[in-house]
């Protein structure tokens, strides 16, 4: 988290600065019109590749296989259409390089590279939250069965153990025959 804090905090100040290059270049009217344009462009890029990604991921559904393009390439693509969105030359750069698919894809790589590894070595905590005093919040539980029909061979196996045990007692009521 501290590697990324002073790049963050130095960002606006980088962005301004080159912004105010191009505006001292073109001029200022020049300037906004190609930081409206790159929001614009920005949002309908977001828009189309992230109805790509859904799209895939459906029919990899549909056909029973895992999708290759996950959660993952839908957060980057978010990722980059926000970037675009805000007004700036190196935030549009960066954008732009997380909507191009062969750059998404390298990305992606690094990212699950870089969780693999916090994760073998346990420093990646993941938090639960719920609400009220019911488990699985305002919801309901998690469904008992898997999403995937019985025939699928990537059926995930469930274990059920024998659970707590009742002490009980049964005696037949006579008095309602």
């Amino acid at each position: 988290m501290s590697r990324f804090l002073l790049p963050l905090v130095l960002l606006p100040f980088v962005e301004l600065y080159l912004l105010s290059l191009i505006a001292h270049e073109v001029g200022i009217v020049p300037m906004l019109a190609l930081v409206l344009l790159s929001g614009v462009i920005g949002a309908s890029l977001a828009r189309r590749e992230g109805l790509r990604v859904l799209r895939r991921w459906q029919e990899s559904v549909a056909q029973r296989r895992v999708p290759e393009e996950g959660l993952l390439g839908g957060v980057l693509v978010l990722a980059g259409g926000l970037l675009l969105v805000l007004p700036g030359v190196v935030s549009d750069v960066l954008g732009l390089l997380l909507l191009l698919p062969p750059t998404r894809r390298v990305v992606a790589r690094w990212v699950r590279r870089g969780v693999e590894r916090r994760m073998a070595s346990g420093s990646i905590r993941v938090t639960t939250f719920s609400t009220g005093p019911f488990p699985g919040g305002p919801f309901g539980p998690p469904p008992v069965e898997p999403p995937f029909p019985p025939e699928s061979p990537r059926r995930p196996r469930i274990e059920r153990g024998a659970g707590p045990e009742v002490d009980a007692e049964f005696t037949e009521d006579k008095g309602r025959e």
